[in-house]
């Protein structure tokens, strides 16, 4: 089983910025694809980010140009670096892991989450 731990969440003002990491333990073998996820309140789950072993990234169009993904496969961590943070950007942001991203969201590994509040 793979574990994966969130941290990096907070509460910052409009404009400013946070970055996200997440840390997977235990085998990785299925793992191919990390991503980010985020649920507001009264909102679904969302998709924020992906990315494979490779590089190959995936935004949603609501965070693109400000949130960069990246990550260390040697030290098995994802990371969102979220700039320019907007109010709606508040929600619980949530990593997940798995042999691909489409396969991950529904199949693969979740943290438990780590809340961010973009509030004056």
């Amino acid at each position: 089983q793979v574990q994966l731990v969130e941290s990096g969440g907070g509460l910052v003002q409009p404009g400013e910025s946070l970055r996200l990491s997440c840390v997977a333990s235990g085998s990785g073998s299925s793992i191919n694809a990390m991503g980010w996820y985020r649920q507001a309140p009264g909102r679904e789950r969302e998709l924020v980010a992906t990315i494979s072993s490779s590089g190959s990234t995936v935004y949603a169009d609501s965070v693109k140009g400000r949130f960069t993904i990246s990550r260390d496969n040697a030290k098995k961590t994802v990371y969102l670096q979220m700039n320019s943070l907007k109010p709606e950007d508040t929600a619980v942001y949530y990593c997940n892991a798995g042999l691909h991203a489409a396969w991950a969201a529904r199949y693969g590994y979740w943290g438990k989450g780590t809340q961010v509040t973009v509030s004056s």
